[in-house]
This record gives C-alpha cells, structure tokens and sequence, in this order.
C-alpha cells in the first residue's frame, strides 16, 4: 500500500521568500514566464539610433558605432561593469591630447553617457532588468574647470586676420567669424542658420539652439548684408542650411576644425591653448558681463537655467537691450534703436 505524503511550506520560508523577491524586483509571475531572449549590441544600437536627437547622436554615435564593432553579437547583459571600465578609460586614451582637451575626460564623460542611454533603453523595453544593468555604477568622472577664457581683443584681431587673408575661402571663414563674435553662439547654432531665419528688417536672426531653444538674437546692419549675400551668391536654399562652400554644399563641423588648425600653424599660441569657436562665445559674453551686467550678458547667452535663483527670471534683459549692447559692441546703429548713443566700445575687428 503507497501513502501519499504531501509537504506543507513553512508560512515564515514563504513570507521571506516574498520579502527576498520583491527586494531584487521579481514577482512570482516572473517566475511563471519565460525569460525574454537579452538582445545583442548590434540588434539594441541601431533601435536606439532611431530615437535620438541629431544633437544628442552627433554627441554618442563615435561610441555607439564602437560599441558595435566591439560586442556586435554580444548580449546587452553578457558585458560587466569593468569591460565597460576598460572601454571608458580606452575611449578617454584615444581622444587625451586632441584639440580642446589635454586629459579625455570628456570623451570618457561622453561614452559613460552613451552606455547609460543605451541601457535606459534597453530596461524601457523589458530587455534587460535593472539589476543586470552594469551601467547603473558606473561613474562619471568629475569635470575639471573650464580652460576657456576670454581673448584679448590684439590676440582675437590676429585670429581674425590669419583667418580673412589665408586658406581656400577666407571670405566663408570672416563671416563665420564675425557671426559668432557678434552673437556668441554655439557652432550648432551657426550650422542650423537658415535664410528663412533672417529678419534684414530688424536685423535679427533666429537662432536654434540645444534643447530645442529658439531665440531672437539683434545682429549689425553689416553682418545681415553679408549673410545675405552669402545666401544668394552660393545658392542657399531658404529653408536649408545657410552657410556654404563655393560649390554650394552645406558646411559641416569639420570646416571649424579645418579653420583652427589653419589658423593655429600661423598663430602657434592657437594650437598651443588648443582655441576654439567656443573660446568666442567666453570672449564676447566676458565683454557683455563686464560692461553692461550679468544680467544682460545671460540674456545675451541664451541661458535659461535657474541655476542662479529665482531673481534672473525678473532682471532679464530684453532684445531692445541686447540690440543697445550690439550697437557698442560693433560700431553701428541697430534698426531696433532710435538716438541710442554709443559709447566706447569693445575693440573693432
């Protein structure tokens, strides 16, 4: 004769069980379904191209188009948080010394965040489950400060002068030049400048910024002739880019790394500081702070942050006073004004 012996679970073995369960993120339907199949790099990259921006791909693609190559038929979760290591201090050796940087860490900065995003993604779409995400410890490491600064208006009339007289289109690149002297923009910005964004009227241009800021931005009578100009004599379509070669293709960033490098074999203190576009931007926002106030010169910026309280949102400046400050800045009346009078301003160049 068989028994049949049926074992009853201890209460406290199955409630700590519970506790254990719901600690890791796991819920005893989980344990009733099958795990979904982890997807490889080169299966989860080319999804999460397809969600970002164009400025946050032109930031992670160099590491994504890595990250491919490297661990193609690699699993999302088969990768550990020190092969992730390895391939940040990699990606921080390969840039450390290029123009801009002397120790990579941007470039480390940049490949940690893409690594972030493309684990993001892939816990968004049930891929993988937060606890065999090896992104979630990495560090991101401490930025150093900012070794731009302003130049010194003898230094940035040499700048200006290497760049009209020398190179294939010394005329593309004064204009370049002078567009960001007077707005203190960001390159992209000067990339996404359109003939549509022109208002010759006014003398404004619309300049469209990260995070999908777009802002009305006063410009001199001078600069809105020549980019005119520059539309029609190199066939700028009016809702395509602005800025073109001779041919009529569309610059690109590289014109800008083509422009310094140019400038920096005949100036070698450029090179040796490795200057930038961006060392423009300090150089007039530093005027604008310096003459007419903080205030104006974070409206000249473009800065929308709250970072410094709650009282920049009442003392902004507005484009009548960011129009008055281009008036001292280059010489010239703008159309926005009337008997504005000038005062000494910041050197011509």
């Amino acid at each position: 004769m068989t028994s049949d012996v049926r074992t009853v679970a201890d209460p406290v073995a199955i409630e700590a069980t519970r506790i254990l369960l719901s600690q890791v993120g796991i819920t005893p339907a989980d344990l009733l379904t099958e795990s979904p199949k982890v997807p490889t790099f080169g299966h989860a990259i080319p999804k999460l191209r397809a969600t970002l921006t164009p400025g946050t791909l032109r930031t992670y693609n160099t590491h994504l188009i890595g990250l491919e190559n490297t661990w193609h038929n690699r699993q999302l979760d088969a990768v550990s948080k020190a092969d992730l290591d390895e391939k940040a201090r990699t990606a921080q050796a390969a840039s450390r010394g290029g123009r801009g940087t002397h120790t990579g860490a941007s470039a480390r900065e940049h490949f940690i965040s893409t690594v972030r995003c493309l684990y993001r993604y892939a816990e968004d779409n049930n891929w993988i489950h937060p606890t065999r995400n090896p992104a979630r410890h990495l560090a991101i490491p401490a930025r150093s400060p900012s070794r731009r600064q302003a130049i010194s208006s003898p230094r940035l009339a040499e700048i200006c002068e290497v760049a009209s007289l020398t190179g294939n289109d010394p005329e593309l690149d004064a204009l370049i030049l002078r567009l960001h002297i007077e707005t203190a923009c960001r390159r992209s910005s000067a990339l996404r400048l359109r003939p549509c964004d022109l208002d010759p009227h006014q003398c404004l241009l619309l300049l469209r910024e990260k995070e999908g800021i777009h802002r009305w931005q006063p410009i001199s009578p001078t600069l809105m002739r020549h980019l005119l100009r520059h539309a029609e004599q190199r066939g700028s379509p009016p809702q395509a880019q602005l800025l073109r070669y001779r041919n009529g293709k569309p610059i690109t960033a590289r014109r800008y790394d083509h422009l310094w490098n140019r400038v920096g074999v005949h100036l070698p203190w450029v090179a040796t500081h490795g200057i930038t576009i961006h060392w423009l931007r300090h150089t007039t926002l530093t005027w604008v702070e310096r003459t007419f106030g903080y205030a104006t010169a974070r409206t000249y910026a473009g800065h929308r942050t709250r970072t410094s309280g709650t009282t920049a949102t009442y003392v902004k400046a507005n484009l009548y006073e960011i129009a008055a400050v281009l008036a001292v800045l280059t010489r010239e009346p703008h159309p926005l004004l009337s008997n504005q009078p000038n005062r000494a301003p910041f050197p011509a160049h």
